[in-house]
């Protein structure tokens, strides 16, 4: 399962990186504490969203909802500008096999390209899962067209969980997308240097003082494995992994985000403090900057 949230890069201009990283990484919290609950296990964050398997497919379906239905009351009559968001949620079933911690095969990719598909507040799970629920489960779902997912032949079948308070026209995106043909991209680097370009294609990119990390750091205050970026639904995304934590700072805002085994949304340009604040001397510097695609 992939869970998406939506509309977090509006609130980065409207609340500060600050506060919207704050109620984003809350939102997330939240979700991953439904996933719990519905015996679920979070493979990873993902900034401003989540991966989770299940080991029977109506708990992920009921999971779903429950996501759904909290989102919306977190949203209803908010004063704090998270009426923005949407969630969007695709599940694929099949085998997967997991390495370091990540999870990789077919339903993972079909789970994730699914999300390109997905309209807004959607629940989208492909056949292979709509099979495997019991008759009840099953009842809450309405068929759709066979979608023509990105990097795939065949066409794969869909279904869209039927919420209770969802009146609103199916939203639903069937569009027959194409592999892009240039990918965004994120420059890094370290003090004056021209840094080094990394596609999407690339990710995710370790970040650290071990000569292993695809962007090697030698500095004391950094950890062999302090951060990593990974691309996903058109955002890079940085996730602290560090024992002394990494600090974001936007071009043209003064507050400072500070990650301590969190993840935040990378836009535009600014200072990653290794270690350390910018502010700090002892910290090591990078320059970020998103080159988006044409």
């Amino acid at each position: 399962m992939f869970a998406d949230l939506r509309g977090s890069t509006g609130l980065y201009g409207s609340l500060g990186n600050t506060q919207a990283a704050e109620v984003v990484t809350r939102t997330v919290g939240l979700l991953s504490q439904v996933v719990a609950k519905h015996d679920g296990a979070v493979v990873k964050t993902l900034g401003d969203g989540l991966m989770a398997v299940f080991a029977k497919p109506w708990r992920a379906v009921n999971a779903a909802y429950e996501m759904q239905e909290s989102l919306r009351r977190i949203v209803t009559g908010s004063p704090s500008g998270a009426t923005a968001l949407c969630l969007y949620i695709t599940a694929a079933h099949g085998e997967i096999v997991e390495v370091d911690g990540d999870c990789f095969g077919d339903a993972v990719n079909v789970a994730a390209r699914l999300l390109d598909h997905a309209g807004d507040n959607e629940v989208l799970i492909t056949e292979s899962v709509y099979e495997r629920l019991r008759a009840d489960d099953r009842r809450r779902f309405k068929s759709l067209e066979k979608l023509h997912l990105r990097g795939r032949v065949e066409p794969c079948r869909v279904y869209r969980l039927e919420l209770d308070h969802d009146d609103a026209a199916p939203s639903t995106l069937f569009t027959d997308f194409a592999d892009p043909p240039v990918s965004e991209g994120i420059r890094l680097a370290l003090g004056k240097t021209p840094g080094t370009v990394f596609g999407s294609h690339s990710m995710p990119v370790l970040i650290g003082r071990s000569p292993e990390c695809a962007f090697c750091v030698d500095n004391s205050r950094v950890s062999r494995s302090h951060a990593r970026i990974e691309w996903h639904s058109g955002h890079f995304h940085l996730t602290d992994q560090s024992s002394n934590g990494t600090f974001v700072r936007f071009t043209g805002n003064p507050e400072t985000v500070v990650l301590r085994r969190a993840t935040c949304t990378l836009h535009g340009s600014g200072l990653i403090g290794l270690g350390g604040a910018p502010a700090d001397p002892r910290s090591a510097l990078l320059h970020f900057e998103i080159i988006a695609s044409h």
